[in-house]
């Protein structure tokens, strides 16, 4: 009896000396992943586990994707950064908190997944909204994030005005549209999350742009048959990039553990978890699989932009186009 009951108790000792080492890695993200990676770290602990025998524990933070970025370069210790712009890795690259070369670290420009913008109506669609023409109709008041403070309103911004690119328009033309569909905007939302808090729990605006993938956050959180998602005719691809904290790994010697947990990102298991939540997959085959992925004439940031720093500088670093265009309150 005494035998066995040492036995156990050097067990259950052994267990939390063994949880007690396990490494832990922050995922610093953006607002609207939070559910993915919620779905993702318990998926990628299992993993690990089984393929190294070793305990890991993840935590993550959620905010808007530049706020993040700010955040990490002041001294948030993450361990990665999984992004929905490229703008904020480049941002930490040039402080050296990330690698310079971070975008060929893992596959597909280190983005294991996409996304595009898509419009979110309330239940039956009152306003009758279609298309980009229909968010600049008066009387209707659509939200979004603010592209100063969020990569979700930097790509709806960018969508709106790649749109009307993709239709054969000129810039001067996209300008005028960009323009008429701010004087529609209400409020500026800081981050993806409060952009829908603005929409369904402050019932503000008739239209939310915003990813694809938060239909499936806001039929969880609020219930299904709150929204539908209305499909435009064309939208901007979001690439959702992944970058190691050098700083962060270094330091704590979590190097290894972090480049496999972004690895695993890549896996068909972590790409069915992305089809899940309306995150569009890298993975061909896995992409084919999920028909709620409707075809949409999709065009890059690189098409009508020049990358997406070029579109940072001219469109929303201060005094640039967004500032020129937009007046709060009016």
């Amino acid at each position: 009896m005494k035998t066995t009951l040492k036995l156990t108790l050097g067990a259950i000792g052994f267990s939390l000396a063994s949880l007690a080492s396990a490494q832990t890695l922050l995922n610093v993200s953006y607002d609207v992943a939070r559910e993915f990676y919620k779905d993702i770290n318990p998926a990628f602990i299992a993993h690990y586990k089984k393929t190294t025998g070793k305990d890991l524990k993840i935590d993550q933070s959620h905010a808007g994707s530049s706020a993040q970025a700010r955040a990490v370069a002041d001294g948030l210790e993450a361990d990665v950064v999984t992004f929905n712009t490229t703008t904020d890795i480049d941002f930490l690259a040039d402080k050296g908190v990330v690698a310079k070369d971070w975008r060929t670290k893992f596959p597909n420009g280190a983005a294991p997944t996409t996304s595009t913008m898509l419009f979110l109506v309330r239940n039956g669609n009152p306003k009758g909204i279609k298309d980009w023409d229909d968010l600049i109709k008066p009387g209707v008041q659509v939200v979004v994030v603010n592209p100063k403070t969020g990569g979700n309103g930097r790509l709806a911004y960018l969508a709106a005005w790649g749109q009307v690119r993709a239709k054969g328009g000129t810039d001067a033309q996209a300008l005028d549209y960009v323009t008429r569909l701010y004087k529609n905007v209400p409020v500026l939302a800081r981050g993806g999350r409060d952009a829908t808090g603005v929409f369904l729990q402050r019932n503000i605006g008739d239209v939310l742009i915003t990813f694809e993938s938060e239909v499936v956050s806001v039929d969880k959180e609020f219930g299904v048959g709150k929204v539908d998602a209305i499909h435009p005719s064309a939208s901007v691809i979001a690439e959702n990039p992944v970058a190691v904290v050098e700083r962060t790994v270094n330091k704590k010697g979590t190097a290894a553990e972090a480049k496999a947990y972004l690895d695993f990102l890549y896996t068909p298991e972590a790409q069915e978890i992305a089809a899940k939540h309306n995150i569009r997959p890298r993975n061909e085959a896995v992409l084919k699989k999920n028909p709620q992925f409707k075809p949409i004439k999709l065009f890059t940031v690189d098409q009508y932009f020049g990358s997406l720093g070029e579109a940072q500088k001219v469109h929303f670093n201060d005094g640039g186009q967004f500032d020129k265009l937009y007046t709060p309150g009016k």
